[in-house]
């Protein structure tokens, strides 16, 4: 006989001694008979024995076997009803109970399974990964977590679920968050856009700390989300750094916050692409690296003259390419001006780090389908896409590292002050 055939009849017949022949047989002509439900109510009985034998296992663990326990003071005391999830579905059990000397004892499987939310919490973290609300037997990977659960309540733990995390993330307190440097930039998802502030404090820890949504990215909800922070006690001030990609919406918004105090720095990485997409292949290479070399300088007159040479150069190709390097000049170099040490450069002289998060909300949501208009106030287009960015984004905070160079940011912020000396004592000596 082969090993496979042994196996099922050992399995069949250890079906039929947990169900006992008679009730077996009941349930087969019944699944004959009526079908689906009479199978689905199959499963809710095995789901219920494998839970309470999960429970008994566990109080004899704690307590130890009748003729044998395993320490003193602690007593079987019967059984209580009581109610656990299986899958999505809710089912009646009956609760072992222990007793000890300072009164009942909790079984921890029972205190879990009678969660809803841990069934909810664990079938997101399987969303994250990937994988279509629709693939639902994907998400479920063994029998006993795969009882009464369906497509339609994949989708909706996953609302339940989803629409808590946002709630948690739009809300959360941002007062004991010191900000150092704050990147601004806007992902477009489902024909809306989202301004999202990605923030970096004082050791170098990344956080994100809101976002807002509209229809394009403007200087208003720039504004919008700024205050929102503020509303939650995030203290912004000009001696924070701000790190933008170029676009004029969030630059306006900054500039009209906080004037000409603001310390803007320019993503030197989208700037490069600007200025080569305005010249023929042929000067792309040679553009770039004299870009490149400039910014290598460590001080400031260096690093300027380089980009003033890259400026001569383009004005005789192409006109457009040298008025795109000269409107940014200054907020290219901020790092420069500020003679921020060279270790910590990388990381704030370039939006990279919220574009890396920007691409993990791609890839999460890559299976992600159906963004349908919202109507009638049910959670579809916006309320789906809202819902699932902010899911993603505290999923992909949980995974930050500390910025490199952070042992960097204190002289860094002794710098700005000098800086910022410097320039009041400048304007106090033009107007005397």
């Amino acid at each position: 006989m082969k090993k496979s055939t042994k196996e099922r009849r050992v399995q069949s017949t250890g079906i039929e001694k947990l169900f006992g022949e008679e009730r077996l047989t009941s349930h087969l002509l019944n699944i004959a008979n009526v079908g689906k439900a009479a199978f689905d109510s199959l499963n809710q009985d095995l789901g219920r024995m494998l839970v309470e034998s999960i429970f008994l296992l566990e109080r004899n663990s704690i307590s130890g076997p009748d003729h044998f326990p395993n320490q003193e003071g602690v007593y079987k005391w019967g059984h209580q009803g009581g109610s656990v999830f299986v899958g999505d579905q809710k089912l009646k059990v009956s609760k072992p109970r222990l007793l000890g000397p300072d009164g009942e004892i909790p079984l921890s499987t029972y205190e879990k399974l009678k969660s809803r939310g841990a069934f909810a919490e664990e079938l997101l973290a399987k969303l994250m990964a990937g994988l279509s609300g629709r693939r639902y037997n994907e998400v479920v990977t063994s029998a006993a977590e795969a009882f009464g659960v369906s497509p339609s309540s994949v989708s909706r733990h996953f609302v339940e679920v989803s629409a808590k995390k946002m709630k948690e993330f739009l809300e959360r307190s941002l007062a004991d968050f010191q900000p150092f440097a704050i990147m601004l930039d806007t992902v477009h998802r489902g024909g809306v856009a989202f301004i999202v502030a990605l923030g970096i404090d004082i050791l170098g820890a990344k956080k994100v700390l809101g976002f807002w949504e509209g229809a394009t990215e403007n200087n208003e909800i720039t504004k919008a989300l700024l205050s929102d922070l503020e509303d939650r006690g995030l203290k912004l001030s000009s001696r924070c750094l701000f790190i933008v990609d170029g676009g004029k919406g969030i630059i306006k918004a900054l500039q009209d916050k906080f004037g000409s105090k603001l310390l803007l720095q320019r993503c030197v990485i989208h700037k490069e692409r600007n200025i080569k997409r305005h010249l023929a292949k042929r000067y792309r290479e040679r553009a770039g690296k004299l870009f490149k070399d400039a910014l290598t300088h460590v001080k400031f007159e260096d690093a300027l003259k380089g980009l003033q040479d890259l400026e001569k150069w383009l004005k005789e190709i192409n006109i457009s390419a040298a008025r795109s390097l000269r409107e940014a000049m200054d907020e290219i170099l901020l790092v420069h001006r500020l003679e921020v040490p060279e270790e910590l450069r990388p990381a704030i002289r370039s939006t990279n780090g919220i574009e890396n998060l920007f691409s993990t909300t791609r890839h999460r949501e890559k299976n992600l389908k159906n963004y349908n208009p919202e109507y009638r106030g049910k959670p579809t287009k916006k309320g789906l896409s809202r819902r699932w960015l902010a899911t993603v984004l505290l999923d992909a905070e949980s995974n930050f590292r500390t910025v490199k160079g952070f042992e960097n940011i204190k002289t860094t912020i002794a710098n700005i002050d000098k800086f910022r000396n410097k320039n009041i004592d400048t304007k106090q000596t033009k107007t005397a």
